[in-house]
């Protein structure tokens, strides 16, 4: 969301003069700032977006206190030839945060649910109208997604706000939409973990049941609608059964998991994954059967016409015990042929040879001093000398970006090493957040991995409504929450997205920016311009007006023909 000031200095064409409120009650305040009980931030009367075909964009409407039965009315935005694009509203919730994540974290209350106005074109009256309070002021966020065949040029409409006691009030909203398009299937890869167990268990409903498998996949095509893949899912490989001394591989079911996701039928933008993990299977017990198993699931890409890498993910952070294990699991993968293998370790002489998808913790890509939180630290051009041509560089974020352990368990010294990094925990900045796109440009990885979206819902006795507190932060591994019958007002359960999973889509919209800069004026140049942004893992613009400012600078390079 861009200042009206920014935008009349750098974009010409989407100067919009602000009004004089009509109400002090109402202000729009950017995305990129989390709005926290206690420490309102200032805003403006108007909402002024820019976005390129192809991409989402977003803010929020502060509803200061106190305040009763607040509404806020559907909106469009339509431009001059009669297109209209719908504005999708949801209330921010607070989660409470006891144990703040690190240095940077804060006790208190923080935003990140996002409560659908509707669901299946019903409004939900548990969600809305609702109240501004001191403890709780109300926030809308309001967001915009441009299809790719929408025309370019300047879109207008309003959002109309109204409270018991007092008159509404119009919030003008002008949209500009760039000549430009963003790709739907993200530039870059990625393998975001889910399992229909632990979302039928955040849901309360049986693991194997007709429901979860419906609910799973609108989790997995809402994390695609945010420009991410996923791994694990339903966790069910192919059918097989024995005939005499061969197997028969039925693909039937997993084809109607997999297939909309890997066509790009799934969503009507028509991405598609980038990625796709190979699944264990439980009925196979010798090696030569397991060869059999992975080396039909690549003949059965091959012969769909599926072009994504097939990975194995192999043991998890090994630990010198679990390198046999590895090896194991690599020489069965490479029998079969043309499959990648996975490790989630930095380089290592006893791995290198197992691996074709290199995948530390971004801890270990960016030399910190004194501060090291990774044994063995190679920039991505340092890494690329020493392994294959054909192997491949990716990256996750883990714990280690916050610290694993309990504050108090740390001493000083190592907090501050754990303070600074890109982050998906709660109490961290939306910048913090939003980082790891641009860092992904910066240090020139090809893929980020992440353990878990919604790792909460399967802890026993734990409610990620009321906590989200593992591994010593604030929502590591979980990017959503459960959205309940009870809990919203809704005929039937749907997941509810955080702000968090916001700040990530955007990451990656920071990033096909990038790649469009690169083609367009060179890599010199967007790598100089993302810099705005990102200098390493741990030194990131904070400051919402800097980021915007700089993605206005990439906006206008970009409109210039090369």
């Amino acid at each position: 969301m861009m200042t009206p000031a920014l935008l009349s200095l750098l974009l010409p064409a989407l100067s919009v003069a602000l009004p004089a409120s009509s109400a002090d009650w109402v202000s729009v305040v950017p995305s990129l700032v989390k709005i926290r009980p206690g420490a309102l931030p200032p805003g403006t009367a108007s909402a002024s977006l820019h976005t390129a075909r192809g991409e989402c964009e977003a803010f929020q409407v502060l509803v200061k206190p106190p305040l009763q039965r607040v509404s806020v009315e559907r909106a469009r935005v339509s431009n001059a030839a009669g297109q209209s694009l719908p504005l999708t509203l949801f209330r921010e919730e607070f989660i409470e945060v006891d144990t703040p994540s690190n240095l940077e974290g804060a006790k208190g209350l923080w935003p990140d649910p996002l409560l659908p106005f509707e669901v299946d074109g019903k409004p939900l009256g548990k969600v809305m109208p609702a109240a501004s309070t001191s403890e709780r002021p109300l926030i809308v966020y309001a967001e915009v997604c441009v299809p790719e065949s929408t025309s370019p040029g300047t879109f207008t409409g309003k959002l109309v706000v109204s409270a018991e006691g007092h008159p509404a009030v119009s919030v003008p909203v002008t949209l500009e939409v760039e000549p430009f398009t963003l790709p739907a299937t993200s530039s870059l890869r990625s393998s975001f973990g889910i399992s229909m167990y632990t979302v039928a268990r955040g849901h309360g409903l049986s693991g194997d049941s007709p429901e979860a498998l419906a609910l799973l996949r609108e989790y997995v095509n809402l994390m695609l609608a945010h420009r991410l893949s996923a791994h694990g899912m339903s966790l069910e490989p192919p059918a097989v059964r024995r005939d005499g001394a061969a197997l028969r591989f039925d693909f039937s079911a997993f084809d109607r998991e997999v297939a909309p996701l890997m066509e790009g039928t799934a969503l009507p933008s028509g991405a598609r994954f980038t990625s796709m993990d190979i699944r264990e299977h439980s009925r196979l017990h010798t090696d030569a059967e397991r060869v059999l198993y992975y080396r039909a699931v690549r003949e059965h890409f091959a012969q769909k016409g599926w072009t994504v890498p097939l990975f194995y993910y192999a043991q998890d952070e090994p630990k010198p015990k679990d390198i046999p294990t590895v090896r194991l699991q690599s020489r069965r993968v490479r029998e079969a042929g043309g499959l990648s293998v996975l490790v989630t370790a930095p380089l290592t002489a006893k791995l290198q040879s197992s691996t074709d998808i290199f995948c530390p913790v971004l801890n270990c890509f960016f030399p910190r001093g004194r501060n090291e939180t990774c044994d063995n630290v190679q920039t991505v051009p340092e890494l690329r000398a020493r392994i294959a041509p054909s192997a491949h560089i990716w990256w996750y974020q883990s714990c280690m970006s916050h610290g694993c352990a309990h504050p108090a368990e740390m001493k000083m010294s190592l907090q501050k090493a754990f303070t600074g990094w890109a982050s998906y925990m709660v109490d961290a900045p939306a910048p913090v957040n939003r980082a790891m796109g641009p860092l992904a440009f910066l240090a020139g990885v090809e893929g980020e991995l992440y353990f878990d979206v919604t790792a909460m819902y399967g802890e026993k006795g734990k409610d990620p409504w009321k906590s989200l507190y593992a591994f010593g932060g604030n929502g590591d591994g979980t990017l959503f929450y459960p959205g309940t019958p009870e809990r919203l007002g809704t005929s039937r359960h749907v997941p509810v997205p955080s702000l968090r999973l916001k700040a990530i889509r955007d990451g990656l919209e920071d990033y096909e920016y990038l790649r469009l800069l690169e083609r367009s004026a060179g890599p010199e140049l967007a790598h100089e311009y993302v810099k705005g942004w990102v200098r390493s893992g741990y030194e990131l613009t904070r400051d919402p007006s800097a980021w915007e400012a700089n993605r206005a600078r990439v906006t206008v390079r970009l409109r210039q023909k090369p």
